[in-house]
């Protein structure tokens, strides 16, 4: 459940296909989706304003359920939380409904009691903050021990992304047919740097090298989207960056940390696996392209 920051620039639109992309995008389909349901959750809605009284994305509807309000017109936040939930022991909240009105997600899903890793890590003892990285490497190797059908980079339903860290003006983009297709977006489709700027001729470099099939990736393993309870971890939050992306995705991701969570970047490697030269190829990219 994190903020929703956003990028401009960018050469292309949501409709028109970027380069490398798949030309057959597709959309997740709404879950519970009845006339009935829909209703009853907007009316909840409308009584939680007006006691919550904020325009937070999250919405408490009773004790054991909560709704988020999102603005990217795809459900793909939910069904990937739905396959995780089904393919791994991965702790997620349970998805009761999503449906999309008005060019507006709503998810509901169950509201899990415990506190974020960010606010409580100062309190843990050494013992404890290593029991809960313990946890995040088990389900971080749980997830790559699922398997793509293809090399595409996309959604868990093969369709478009969202990271809002990316310098572009689209709400979500891709998929890419392959890595390379996802590298030459990056990078805008520059081929060649301009005079005096070798770094960014080594980033391209980098970029065309061979770098591992895809794997399936959260892509925003922050201390602000990991709950827990006591040291235990009973939720991992915030799953619309993620899907099928480059091995070293992850690890790159989880170093941009937000201020809120400067500190999480001394353990980053404590659970996912390091990858120095992308790490490197992807701080010249934020450089010369931005991030956050």
């Amino acid at each position: 459940m994190g903020g929703d920051d956003e990028r401009t620039s960018s050469p292309s639109t949501p409709d028109s296909p970027l380069p490398g992309a798949s030309h057959t995008p597709c959309r997740s389909d709404p879950f519970h989706n009845s006339r009935l349901r829909r209703f009853v959750v907007l009316a909840g809605i409308k009584a939680a304003r007006c006691i919550q009284r904020d325009r937070s994305p999250i919405i408490r509807l009773t004790p054991t359920k909560c709704v988020k309000l999102g603005s990217y017109r795809d459900l793909a936040e939910a069904r990937t939380m739905q396959f995780i939930a089904q393919h791994t022991s991965v702790p997620v909240p349970k998805v009761h409904c999503a449906f999309t009105r008005k060019g507006q997600t709503y998810i509901v899903m169950q509201y899990v009691k415990g506190q974020m890793a960010a606010t409580t890590w100062k309190t843990l003892s050494e013992e404890s903050r290593t029991k809960v990285l313990r946890q995040l490497k088990k389900m971080v190797d749980e997830m790559r021990a699922l398997h793509p059908t293809n090399s595409h980079i996309a959604n868990v339903d093969g369709g478009s992304l969202c990271d809002c860290r990316l310098p572009t003006s689209l709400e979500r983009f891709g998929p890419f047919e392959d890595t390379q297709a996802f590298h030459a977006f990056l990078r805008q489709g520059l081929e060649q740097a301009p005079p005096d700027c070798p770094e960014v001729d080594d980033m391209i470099a980098l970029h065309k090298r061979e770098w591992g099939a895809p794997v399936f990736t959260h892509g925003d393993l922050s201390s602000l989207n990991i709950i827990l309870r006591d040291d235990d971890i009973v939720a991992t939050l915030d799953w619309e960056t993620a899907g099928w992306f480059p091995p070293y995705w992850e690890y790159t991701t989880a170093t941009q940390v937000n201020p809120r969570n400067s500190f999480w970047k001394d353990y980053v490697n404590h659970f996912l696996e390091t990858w120095p030269e992308a790490l490197t190829m992807e701080t010249t990219r934020q450089r010369w392209w931005g991030a956050f």
